[in-house]
């Protein structure tokens, strides 16, 4: 990395530990398109969820008592289930073209989410195994897994600290699998700092947000990564 490139990374960690802590999701978001870019798909994906994984372990300790663990349990075993899976089949894939499909689809359910479309199915099991293989795929492909979990969060009616709660037990089980799967790259001292500042902004940050800008939190957030995983192919 040069100077520069080094910098706008910890920018973007920093930034992505901020919306992690508080909302419950969005570090890969804000933090995997310029990792990836600079550092490339394997190192970048390979680090994101290194970075991902530390970014919801802090935070759980202050939201643990509101997850639903049977919520995380219904995410979380297709997610186990499909992503070795996932990253054996996809291993000569070209990822540009998987990158740009997977950013399509967020960035469409996203805009139907933000027209007020409820999908009561996504909030079932059914709907909780489509959004865990789903989110598999995408972990995967660019280290950006959150999106269909923040939909499926999106047609619940779970309290903000509940769906933080629940996707942060959610997030760190499921990079734990992935960073099995594409490999891990450990984060140096800059990237560990950057982390846990903006960890510590988000969670000062996180109580005084109520349940509506959570929701538009998590959608922005979505169509960011959606965004990104497209500009980042092309």
């Amino acid at each position: 990395m040069t100077a520069y490139a080094h910098d706008l990374a910890l920018a973007g960690i920093l930034l992505g530990a901020f919306a992690q802590s508080a909302t419950g999701m969005g570090f890969a978001l804000v933090a995997a398109p310029v990792l990836i870019l600079h550092l490339g798909p394997h190192q970048g994906v390979a680090l994101v969820v290194t970075l991902s994984m530390l970014s919801s372990a802090i935070p759980l300790v202050r939201d643990a008592r509101h997850a639903k663990p049977r919520a995380i349990l219904q995410l979380l075993v297709p997610t186990v289930v499909c992503t070795p899976l996932i990253a054996y089949l996809l291993r000569d894939a070209d990822p540009t073209w998987l990158a740009v499909a997977a950013g399509t689809g967020v960035i469409a359910a996203v805009a139907a989410l933000a027209r007020g479309a409820r999908w009561a199915w996504l909030a079932r099991p059914q709907g909780a195994a489509v959004a865990g293989t789903t989110s598999a795929l995408l972990n995967v492909v660019g280290g950006v897994g959150g999106p269909p979990i923040g939909l499926y969060a999106a047609n619940t009616d779970w309290s903000p600290a509940t769906t933080r709660g629940t996707l942060y037990g959610f997030f760190i089980a499921q990079n734990i699998v992935t960073a099995l799967s594409v490999g891990v790259l450990m984060p140096g001292l800059p990237e560990l700092a950057a982390l846990v500042l903006g960890t510590a902004a988000g969670m000062l940050l996180a109580p005084r947000l109520p349940a509506t800008s959570v929701r538009t939190a998590v959608l922005g957030l979505s169509l960011l990564g959606g965004v990104g995983l497209i500009v980042g192919a092309v």
